[in-house]
């Protein structure tokens, strides 16, 4: 398997050639199948008074399934991402209340462990737009592993107490980590430089799954890899990765953030050594 490295190819197809027990850690993404149901999303481009900003429809192709078809989509994708997982991995999956239970009830039906469900908090959520319903101020993150009788996936408890977690209001120093993390959802700038995608996550909270439940020189694979910043988390903490993204567009906008990383890299390094020399 080649690492490090984000493939424009259906991830369905993708992880089909796969081995067996090959992966470390998963981080999926999935479409929320919003387009249908005309959700929306922050842009520049239309005005609604009132509304707190200017906001535009969300419609991609990816992102509208009917409900026996998102069930099935489901089923096939989770069954390739448990057989690539090892049984000492995990795998982390997005979701709102228009999907997540669907993601429940499959990892239940492939008896996939679900080990937490954590609600991460978003405070500067986007407004109802119709004004009938509550602000939609949260989303829901499953942590699995792969199950069966043992449970040996890799949990780094010490992390999960004592890290740095300044960025977060609800995490009290030296206590357990708890399932509400309130992380904002804006984007540094470098994480939008070279262009964004719909559902984009911020590195922070990516980062924290990454270090929770994996290792230096582990592999991260993400099946729907968006605009990078899965894999761009995990370049930057050591690990190696694998993307899958059907949309050629969010594939130049990764391979950009990537290479811009790289090349930051190589600076820094280059700088450390100069100092070195002095």
């Amino acid at each position: 398997m080649e690492l490090n490295i984000i493939i424009n190819q259906d991830c369905l197809k993708g992880m089909k050639t796969l081995k067996d027990n090959i992966v470390d850690l998963i981080i999926a993404d999935p479409p929320y199948n919003l387009s249908k149901g005309g959700e929306w999303k922050w842009d520049n481009s239309v005005k609604l008074a009132g509304m707190g900003g200017n906001w535009n429809k969300v419609m991609e192709s990816w992102d509208n399934m009917s409900l026996s078809e998102y069930f099935a989509f489901t089923i096939t994708w989770l069954t390739e991402a448990q057989r690539i997982l090892k049984p000492t991995g995990s795998m982390w999956i997005f979701g709102t209340y228009h999907n997540i239970g669907i993601i429940n009830v499959v990892c239940q039906l492939l008896n996939i462990e679900i080990i937490n469900e954590v609600i991460w908090y978003k405070r500067n959520a986007f407004p109802n737009l119709a004004g009938r319903r509550l602000t939609a101020s949260h989303e829901t993150i499953l942590w699995c592993n792969k199950g069966g009788k043992k449970r040996e996936y890799y949990f780094d408890y010490e992390y999960s107490k004592n890290g740095n977690f300044d960025y977060d209001s609800l995490k009290q120093p030296g206590k357990q980590m708890r399932t509400v993390w309130d992380i904002s959802n804006n984007k540094e700038k470098r994480e939008l430089e070279y262009g964004k995608h719909p559902t984009q996550k911020p590195l922070r909270i990516l980062k924290r799954m990454i270090q929770l439940s994996s290792r230096e020189g582990d592999i991260m694979l993400t099946p729907f890899s968006g605009a990078g910043s899965e894999c761009l988390a995990a370049k930057e903490l050591g690990r190696n990765y694998v993307g899958y993204e059907v949309d050629p567009h969010y594939v130049d906008i990764a391979h950009k953030r990537l290479e811009h990383a790289m090349l930051n890299n190589q600076m820094n390094i280059f700088d450390s050594i100069n100092k070195g020399e002095e």
